[in-house]
């Protein structure tokens, strides 16, 4: 009986290595583990995503990978650090926006110098195709802005902007048949059609709609019931370009998770304005647009201020995470609206609003208070700037979603780390059972 096991375990050794002399060389769980730099656990994670797979051996009571499917995985890891968990903080490759210091570029450009010389469409081609095409307008098919218009004139009355878009965006979707040609052309002919259908679905403030023109110039009459003039256009269209793109801003990466599972661009675009709305995002520029209201009303930015530190909030429309000084679009927005008329009085407050907390902290002025001093200067809602911002992002999502779709899918799923109750544990009792 003695000799008969040997010759069992004999025979297992000698299947297990013939089927590494067949496949190459077979790592333990504990191996594998070593050579990615994660933990146990992980290596199991890359198994159940598809990423890595496993085997039992003869005789074996662990499972044993491929060394060689170990190291391809492991070089990928090292040239992408968000294929693995064990990297402390989400980095994403890109070649759209480099955000050095107190500058900003797109594709290398000086991103503030871009937008101060080319128009919204100009600089969202630019940012799709690395090409500069003067002129350019962006058209919307009529069947799907009709589409999106009915979509949109059917919500509630207190709906608010990125509502619209939103529901906007899923019509147009819904009436485009090949919406899954994820090809680069076809994204790109996405990216042209539903901009300008997203500002058409808008209802207009007079009643009145323009729909050809600079994209600024159709966007005026959804935000503003004033008759605009050159400068007031001029800094419309140049806020959107400034806001194209900005790294990997909150709604961009749920842009990309999006993407990264191969959702369409529609439903990518989506995901960005589902974030967007957040007061600490697209949202901002409305309050500090209230906020700027209020100091004119009372006539000093000293009571308002302090009203807001008293209640705990920060002042809105001040300081960058990514900025240690001022907010270069910020810095391009304060010099055109130095030079429109009817913006005197919003820049006064919000130049009062910077020096009043100077004394106290070294905050700079950042976008969303020099885009509420546009907006409380032509006659638009609070909300205006959340449009803005809706709008003119969309390009730099459509960038992104690009981007993630040359990329490996579903690469975007970092491992949860639980920290509940461990199992197993018995099943709940129902409320008074």
């Amino acid at each position: 009986m003695t000799e008969r096991r040997a010759h069992s375990a004999r025979t297992v050794r000698e299947a297990q290595e013939e089927d590494q002399g067949r496949e190459g060389r077979r790592l333990t769980t504990k191996e594998a583990a070593e050579a990615l730099g994660v933990k146990p656990e992980t290596v199991y994670a890359y198994v159940s995503r598809g990423q890595l797979s496993s085997r039992r051996g003869p005789g074996s009571r662990g499972s044993t990978f491929d060394a060689n499917e170990v190291e391809a995985l492991a070089r990928r890891n090292r040239r992408d650090p968000t294929a693995t968990a064990a990297s402390g903080e989400l980095s994403v490759r890109t070649h759209i926006t480099l955000i050095d210091k107190d500058r900003y570029y797109f594709r290398g450009v000086d991103a503030a110098e871009l937008a101060l010389n080319h128009s919204y469409e100009e600089v969202a081609e630019w940012l799709w195709t690395g090409t500069l095409r003067p002129g350019i307008r962006f058209a919307a098919p009529k069947d799907t802005v009709r589409a999106a218009r009915r979509a949109v004139g059917a919500l509630p009355e207190h709906s608010g902007p990125t509502d619209r878009l939103r529901v906007a965006a899923i019509s147009a979707a819904a009436a485009d048949p090949l919406r899954f040609d994820l090809s680069e052309q076809a994204v790109i002919g996405t990216g042209r059609t539903l901009i300008p259908t997203l500002v058409h679905a808008l209802p207009p403030v007079l009643g009145t709609h323009k729909d050809d023109g600079p994209l600024a110039h159709r966007l005026w009459t959804r935000l503003s019931g004033r008759t605009p003039d050159e400068a007031s256009l001029h800094i419309l269209d140049t806020a959107l370009a400034l806001l194209v793109d900005h790294d990997l801003a909150a709604s961009t990466l749920a842009v990309r998770v999006a993407a990264s599972a191969h959702a369409h661009p529609y439903a990518a675009v989506s995901a960005g304005l589902g974030v967007l709305e957040g007061p600490l995002h697209g949202a901002a520029s409305g309050l500090a647009h209230r906020m700027l209201l209020d100091v004119l009303d009372r006539g000093s930015a000293a009571p308002v201020v302090a009203d807001e530190l008293r209640a705990g909030r920060r002042v809105p429309g001040l300081g960058h995470r990514l900025y240690p000084g001022e907010d270069p679009r910020a810095r391009a927005l304060f010099g055109l609206l130095e030079r429109m008329p009817k913006a005197g009085p919003a820049l006064a407050a919000a130049r009062d609003v910077v020096a009043t907390t100077a004394r106290h902290t070294d905050l700079h002025a950042n976008v969303d208070l020099a885009l509420a001093v546009f907006t409380a200067s032509s006659g638009m809602p609070a909300e205006g700037g959340e449009t803005i911002f809706a709008v003119a992002r969309t390009a730099g999502w459509i960038a992104h979603a690009l981007e993630e779709y040359q990329e490996r899918p579903l690469r975007m799923r970092p491992s949860g780390q639980y920290v509940g109750v461990r199992p197993p544990q018995p099943l709940p009792v129902p409320e008074g059972g």
